[in-house]
């Protein structure tokens, strides 16, 4: 089985987010990139099921700018055989229908049975470009699946609903949105550290992919960043019972407005 596993640089979610004054954008600067933590659980999902069946390869493949190698070079240590970038100015800014317009033509390069993506980038949550990506392909999706088990022809994906536990069959080729499940992804080893130092990973452009700079389109605009609203300090009461309870409801009713 030859698997394609999407993955997306992101922001760490341990990161301090700030928004530039100047740009009214977050301020990348300090900014600890990652692979795509949903993307993770797709590439274990992908190493489990080569090893279920003893073959295959699994190619890694991103579009993101430069930086976004880091996260190929991860997938690579993490046991992926091969890496694909997808890499051009042109896609600064691109919305959602245009990069799975672009992965899908990255995607159809080569053969290939089945494509894992994460149900979702935590950065901006659209869970978009999956979707777009098994469109432009013209193969079957399942969403939100923490499970697949191989089977004659096809995957048995396991889709969690409201109080049970939904089977979905589907053919090959297809694709799969994964999920938290009850393998946890694996860490790098050293040896495929070292190894993946080493690999050479292709780099994709437009032309290399046969879309022109009308494929890229910027359906959605993002006009600006900003942080919530901060939260008003809190205030701590001190006393005897009685006259700290007779003190919190004049406040909940005068100041609250809540009684």
């Amino acid at each position: 089985m030859n698997i394609v596993v999407c993955i997306k640089q992101v922001p760490s979610s341990e990161t301090k987010i700030r928004v530039s004054s100047e740009t009214g954008r977050v301020d990348t600067s300090e900014v600890e990139w990652v692979i795509n933590p949903y993307d993770e659980y797709a590439l274990e999902t992908a190493l489990r099921l080569r090893e279920a069946q003893g073959s295959g390869a699994i190619t890694a493949l991103t579009l993101g700018p430069e930086r976004s190698r880091a996260v190929l070079r991860t997938a690579l240590a993490m046991g992926c055989d091969s890496a694909v970038h997808v890499q051009d100015e042109a896609f600064e800014g691109a919305d959602a229908l245009s990069v799975g317009r672009a992965l899908a033509a990255a995607v159809k390069r080569d053969s290939f049975d089945l494509v894992l993506c994460g149900k979702q980038a935590i950065d901006d949550d659209q869970a978009l470009v999956p979707q777009a990506l098994a469109h432009f392909l013209g193969i079957p999706h399942v969403a939100v699946v923490p499970e697949v088990e191989p089977t004659d022809g096809g995957l048995i994906a396991h889709r969690e609903v409201e109080g049970a536990t939904e089977l979905v069959k589907v053919g090959l080729p297809c694709l799969v949105t994964i999920q938290k499940g009850k393998f946890e992804p694996r860490y790098p080893t050293l040896k495929l550290m070292m190894a993946a130092k080493r690999k050479e990973i292709p780099v994709l452009g437009l032309a290399d992919l046969g879309l022109d700079v009308a494929a890229v389109t910027r359906g959605v605009e993002n006009l600006g960043d900003r942080l919530p609203p901060g939260r008003k300090p809190g205030v701590k009461l001190e006393g005897e019972p009685a006259e700290l309870a007779r003190e919190l409801v004049t406040r909940l009713h005068e100041e609250a407005k809540v009684l």
